[in-house]
Parts: structure tokens; sequence; C-alpha cells
């Protein structure tokens, strides 16, 4: 009866192992999309495409707001849940400059803050951010950048008190956007409560949006794409 059990083991520490080794050669997830990414190359690029690149909150948009998407069939979502600015920049030329969009809606941030891959400091956090966005203009894809959703906890870190790091980056990209004439999309203002945390109307885990604030972040994303594609390059 030994045997059997051994044979498990090594087989359950193979998969373990496999899992584990899988992640560390495709850290930022680079095949997540990378088949609806050769459809959509294959296929001539619709007219004013808009590729939204950024982490769950990105992710979940097209689930728990399925609508949004479906009534704006340019509207490409490139969100993978977790993730942290530098997986974003390493698959940002898969997920979002071979897709050849006339603008991109940056939202990315939190995750960092959260420590999902380490800790980072804010500095270099933006610096992320700022190379995605001038990559973008040197592809001549335009940039929206948005605002960090308010947090005072992270479900996943208790540990962390993220709310003041949240409204210090937002200023950065705020600073960052006016500096180089970019579209900054304030999702933070309308969302935060007395506590510096998303309000309750908005969420269930104080991280993620409800149907309700994704319509709160459809009416101001829309106007900025709006506003965005008016502009010249």
């Amino acid at each position: 009866m030994k045997y059997p059990l051994l044979i498990v083991f090594v087989l359950a520490q193979t998969l373990v192992f496999s899992q584990k080794n899988s992640q560390v050669q495709d850290w930022p997830n680079l095949q997540k999309y990378a088949a609806e990414n050769a459809l959509l190359q294959e296929a001539p690029a619709e007219k004013d495409r808009v590729v939204f690149m950024g982490n769950s909150i990105t992710e979940f948009w097209k689930v728990r707001d399925s609508g949004f998407f479906a009534t704006h069939l340019n509207y490409i979502d490139r969100g993978i849940s977790g993730q942290t600015t530098p997986q974003m920049l390493l698959r940002f030329r898969q997920d979002v400059i071979d897709l050849h969009p006339a603008v991109v809606v940056i939202l990315a941030g939190i995750n960092d803050i959260a420590e999902n891959t380490g800790p980072i400091t804010l500095a270099t956090t933006m610096g992320n951010i700022a190379t995605m966005a001038e990559l973008a203009g040197v592809h001549h894809i335009k940039v929206i950048l948005c605002a960090a959703l308010p947090a005072n906890h992270f479900p996943w870190r208790e540990s962390i008190y993220p709310a003041d790091k949240v409204i210090a980056l937002n200023t950065m990209i705020q600073a960052y956007a006016a500096a180089k004439h970019l579209t900054y999309v304030d999702f933070y203002t309308p969302m935060v409560d007395a506590e510096k945390g998303l309000d309750k109307k908005y969420t269930l885990d104080g991280v993620h949006p409800t149907l309700a604030g994704y319509q709160i972040m459809d009416a101001l994303v829309e106007k900025a794409i709006a506003i965005t594609l008016r502009k010249k390059q």
C-alpha cells in the first residue's frame, strides 16, 4: 500500500512544481490573451479601437458590466486579475501596441500598493505607468491615464493600509498627465467615502466595483475617450 501512496505524492509534487514553473516562465501572463490577440490581428482593426489595460478591476469590468463592452465593440479589455505595473509593462507590446488601437486606457497601481509581486515604491510604480504611456506615444496611440480607485483595506493583505498611498499615487498620475498633455480620468473623487475607502454603494469587498460602480466609471471613461479621440497626436 505504501507504493501507491508514494506515487500519488510524487505526482502531486510534480503538478505543483509544474504550475509554479509555468508561473515563473510566464510571469506577465502573456498567454492569457494570446489567442484573442491573434484573431484581432487577422481581422481589420475596428475604427477608433480602444484597449483597456489593467488588473482585476479592468478584467471584471467586462464581466460585471458586460453591456458596456457589448455596446462598444471597438473596446478591447486586457485586464488581468492581480497584476502589478511591472507585469503590465512586460505585456504592453503584445496586449496593446500590437493591436494597433487609437487609444489606450491605463488603470494601474493598486496591486503595487498591495505588494502583490513584492514591495515597490510609488516612484517605481509611476515610472512603469509613465513608460507604458511613452511606449504608446511612440506608436501613435493616444493615452488616457486613470486614477486608482479608493481603497482603505485589502481583503487579501490586511496588514497594509493603502488609503494614503492611493492618494499620493493619484497625485503623481494627475501631475504626469498634465505635464504630458494626456487625458486624466478621476475615478477616485466620485467613488470615495468619508474614510478614504471605496464607497459601499459601489463595492462589496472595498476594492472591486459592483455594477453600480462600473456605471459611474462608464460615463467618465466614455467622456474621456471622446475627448481623447479629438486630440491631435
